[in-house]
């Protein structure tokens, strides 16, 4: 990608928006973002589908593989107003969506806004504090707004929230509750470099930051525009029973004990706009829904007790892509 590209995070004059005007910006963030996080296309282009299709995205993986490197490149990228929050044992549901203080002088109390009110938002670690602060997520990432002492408070827009977390059976970690995962629109995985990508990584930042030299490329008026044009792209009804369908099997499945909602299929049709557009496509194919099925359904799914013993049925991705593949494909996807 041309990394040298010309910034849009300046006021400019707004030009019509088309679908090579979506490519060009949507590219611009994608560069941006792939300075600091070598090799992983996959997941720069999950980070852009959970931003313009108005989801949130969970990033899961062992520390150091640039988990929240890539929260901060996005969040870096785009011109707009950005809060990390690292998520300790000690940290209270207060210090998220802000608390009502005294004001001694006017003799009321006012309303003290906490990370949660910014553009996008960095949990780094989730899954290190209690249930009790992971829930302060909860009315803000479905609703985009907190309720404090009985009065809401609208969060800002766009809104995005990057959460990162470590894999369960580290020392000092809880689980995210159902509903709490529900939220989250993709889980991904970074993984680890390939040894190229590894060895330019230690040629590159012995001497500085990558992070440290990205400016925004693109305001968050144009990201809005982006995202009214992803949620014009065009759904053939034989699309739409296709994402039924494939969330009723997870439903019904012997080997999964509790299948994907009905926001992980609204979600899941949601993310596949995106993705069309950024190929360029006013369309969705089953080809959309198949990509993604994986990213949007995993962290959803509880296996049963067998699956979940690594018997022969193997784990949930594994049932997800056995799903995809027994369904049936719907042909006609224009009309």
């Amino acid at each position: 990608m041309d990394n040298t590209a010309t910034s849009e995070a300046a006021p400019t004059r707004r030009s019509a928006l088309d679908s090579a005007e979506f490519q060009r910006l949507a590219g611009l963030v994608e560069a941006s973002i792939s300075r600091v996080i070598d090799g992983k296309p996959e997941a720069v282009r999950s980070a852009m589908v959970a931003l313009l299709a108005e989801g949130h995205l969970l990033i899961e993986d062992v520390p150091g593989v640039g988990k929240t490197m890539l929260a901060r490149a996005l969040a870096a990228s785009v011109a707009a107003s950005v809060r990390r929050v690292q998520f300790t044992p000690d940290l209270l549901p207060g210090d998220i969506t802000g608390v009502s203080v005294f004001d001694p002088v006017e003799r009321e109390f006012e309303f003290k806004p906490g990370a949660i009110f910014a553009n996008i938002v960095i949990a780094d670690e989730i899954n290190r504090s209690s249930p009790k602060t992971q829930s302060a997520l909860l009315e803000a990432m479905e609703e985009r707004q907190a309720t404090v002492d009985g009065s809401s408070h609208p969060l800002p827009d766009p809104f995005l929230v990057v959460a990162t977390q470590n894999p369960f059976e580290m020392e000092g970690t809880y689980a995210l509750p159902e509903a709490q995962r529900d939220r989250f629109m993709l889980r991904i995985s970074m993984g680890y470099p390939d040894a190229a990508s590894e060895i330019l990584m230690l040629r590159q930042r012995e001497s500085s930051n990558p992070l440290a030299a990205i400016t925004p490329v693109i305001s968050a008026e144009r990201v809005r525009d982006l995202i009214t044009w992803a949620r014009a792209v065009h759904v053939s009804p034989s699309i739409e029973e296709y994402v039924v369908a494939l969330a009723h099997a997870t439903r019904t499945h012997p080997d999964i004990k509790l299948g994907a909602s009905p926001r992980a299929t609204l979600q899941l049709l949601r993310a596949a706009k995106v993705w069309a557009a950024l190929d360029g496509r006013a369309f969705v194919i089953p080809d959309d829904i198949t990509d993604l099925i994986v990213p949007v359904f995993v962290h959803r799914i509880i296996p049963s007790r067998v699956s979940a013993r690594g018997g022969n049925t193997g784990g949930v991705t594994a049932i997800l892509e056995r799903i995809a593949r027994s369904m049936q494909v719907p042909l006609a996807t224009r009309s």
